[in-house]
């Protein structure tokens, strides 16, 4: 058992959070990748792999994979999972989420991007975990170290720091923080876009207008922090390969099947 599954099992206890829900927003037409969530990889659906990894979560006892597509529903119900047929017309996961959200029962949604075959369990557990403990925290996400300084470059890994007390200060593209003097803390944090949210303040954050840092960086959950929003970010050891493009599925099919 992994360190984070440990400390999620001490905090959670043995028995399931069984008023969160857990949803995989899927769609058809991604850009870079049509179809992604049905592509084939180690012989399942891309969204298979997230669904099944999503429900040996301990936080929750319900998995739906939100699409707008009868063939990701019709795929996503052959393998067990529960659906829900959402808009065409959302501009981002959190509104299909949202969506969703509306129609569940639950204290807690969690977002799980469904192009994410080995997210590990455990680390959607650690996700979870401070809004369990503590009720006056809105909305929570991961981040992990950078180890590879090329990643600080990459405005495709998006950046995060954090106050002393673990809450998000800023997400960027950018290399933050800037490190003036070498060596001097030079800690850097990559995010992983996994959140958590109440249910009622995600149904009122999907309904604000995009704000400037939001639409400027293309980090949708700038929009929480431009409101005056916290997000209390929890950080792992590592993150997990995601699959963008059909390079990156090619190279996890020849790597074969493995734990995150």
């Amino acid at each position: 058992m992994t360190v984070i599954g440990v400390l999620t099992r001490m905090a959670l206890g043995e028995s399931q959070v069984s008023n969160a829900v857990i949803v995989i927003p899927a769609r058809y037409a991604s850009t870079r990748f049509p179809g992604k969530p049905l592509a084939k990889l180690w012989g399942k659906p891309l969204v298979q792999h997230v669904y099944e990894r999503a429900a040996a979560a301990r936080c929750s006892d319900r998995v739906i994979v939100a699409t707008d597509d009868e063939r990701i529903a019709t795929a996503a119900r052959g393998f067990g999972a529960e659906v829900a047929m959402t808009s065409s017309e959302h501009p981002s996961g959190t509104d299909r989420v949202a969506e969703v959200a509306r129609g569940v029962d639950a204290e807690l949604i969690a977002n799980v991007q469904g192009d994410e075959p080995l997210i590990d369990p455990a680390a959607i557990d650690a996700a979870v975990r401070p809004l369990v403990e503590d009720s006056a925290i809105p909305m929570g996400t991961l981040s992990c170290p950078i180890e590879d300084v090329a990643e600080l470059a990459n405005p495709n890994v998006v950046k995060v720091v954090t106050d002393v007390g673990g809450f998000a200060l800023y997400f960027s593209r950018l290399p933050i923080p800037f490190v003036r003097d070498s060596g001097a803390g030079s800690s850097r944090f990559r995010h992983i876009g996994l959140y958590v949210y109440r249910r009622d303040f995600l149904l009122e954050l999907a309904k604000l207008a995009p704000t400037p840092l939001e639409e400027g960086e293309k980090l949708e959950q700038l929009r929480a922090l431009e409101y005056g929003h916290r997000i209390k970010v929890t950080s792992v050891a590592s993150a997990w390969p995601g699959v963008d493009t059909p390079e990156d599925l090619a190279r996890l099919q020849g790597q074969g099947p493995g734990e995150g």
